[in-house]
């Protein structure tokens, strides 16, 4: 399995490059060939990127999103913490499997490198 990743400020980019597997940046893959792993950061106000939200129109990708990995900023509150996440389960019903803050610590890459196994 693979992991697609959006981000924007190179947090998500940083674990990504830490997990041991084959990583796809979101910008530079129109559609999905196998099984995959979403990994994304929350914009704004707890919403899912406008990449993640063009990449999931095509429905064949959808299919082959097996769960999501969501990077987060607290600040922005406790309800919006992660929120890209839950807003992603709400749409397509797709796992949230982890949620870190910002680029994380070596636990949370270590617990993401377990997951995407």
């Amino acid at each position: 399995m693979i992991v697609i990743y959006a981000s924007r400020t190179g947090n998500v980019e940083a674990i990504a490059a830490q997990l041991d597997v084959e990583t796809v940046d979101i910008n530079t893959i129109a559609a999905a060939e196998e099984d995959f792993i979403l990994m994304t950061y929350t914009d704004g106000a707890g919403d899912v990127p406008f990449e993640v939200e063009s990449f999931l129109s095509d429905p064949a990708n959808v299919q082959h999103m097996k769960g999501v990995i969501v990077s987060g900023d607290p600040m922005y509150g406790e309800e919006n913490y992660c929120g890209a996440g839950d807003r992603l389960h709400e749409t397509y019903g797709t796992e949230v499997l982890y949620r870190v803050e910002n680029a994380g610590t070596e636990a949370d890459i270590a617990a993401i490198r377990e997951l995407v196994k």
